[in-house]
């Protein structure tokens, strides 16, 4: 059975469902799964909650989706380039659960590898903490430190981006891409990858290999890709 479909939209036929858990790969808009994104938002599906590292931009990444208020919640690090994301906040219309960065990522892969929980420092002492278990346990140079558990991310669906795939599913991520595309790949219980290019199976260095085939379900290439950059900033030319 193959794991490439033609485009996006039939990749996700009849597995997209009105209250998921998704996992989103991507930093900033560098590597996000726009193609698929777009699939979801035209499908017209409902009360999602992504688990992402930040929520796009007012128009780019989940921030279509936050448009048609497709988004119930959002479990995310950054979120500061998103005025809608703000509004939506600040009204009480979208859930957040702000997460750090590298909690986040951890959480994720900890569901990929089937850890329920962790504890960590990170957050100790902030808003992070609050409602979570705490426990203490001896450092390396064993001093006593208070940790808060933190839970394994299982999402029913991942959507990622990877460079390059072979067809029987295996990935290469490209450069910071790599970040949260993997860990988020492999916490889902169906995984959809969107890809710049597919080559035949055995072409890929297994050495190169960051991501097995048997994570990915299913596959799309949408290529070409346009660049596109959060804020573009530039400087006045000098004169002569």
């Amino acid at each position: 059975m193959t794991k490439l479909y033609p485009d996006a939209a039939s990749a996700l036929a009849g597995v997209l469902k009105n209250e998921m858990l998704i996992a989103a790969g991507g930093f900033g808009l560098c590597g996000i799964p726009e193609r698929l994104l777009d699939a979801i938002r035209d499908s017209g599906v409902t009360g999602l909650t992504f688990a992402s590292n930040n929520a796009g931009i007012d128009n780019e990444g989940i921030g279509k989706l936050l448009r048609t208020r497709q988004v119930k919640k959002m479990i995310s690090s950054y979120v500061g380039e998103n005025k809608e994301f703000e509004r939506q906040y600040l009204s009480g219309e979208l859930e957040v659960e702000f997460c750090p960065q590298g909690t986040l990522a951890e959480r994720m892969r900890a569901g990929g590898a089937g850890i329920p929980g962790f504890y960590t420092r990170t957050g100790v002492g902030t808003a992070v903490a609050e409602g979570k278990e705490h426990k203490d346990f001896p450092d390396r140079d064993g001093v006593i430190q208070t940790y808060i558990l933190e839970r394994g991310i299982f999402a029913d669906l991942s959507i990622i981006k990877a460079w390059k795939a072979d067809e029987t599913g295996n990935l290469v991520f490209r450069k910071t891409a790599r970040n949260f595309n993997l860990p988020a790949a492999t916490c889902g219980k169906f995984c959809v990858a969107e890809v710049e290019e597919v080559v035949p199976a055995g072409a890929l260095d297994p050495d190169q290999v960051h991501l097995a085939g048997v994570f990915v379900n299913r596959i799309v290439c949408g290529a070409p890709y346009e660049k596109k950059i959060e804020f573009r900033t530039i400087r006045e030319r000098e004169t002569a």
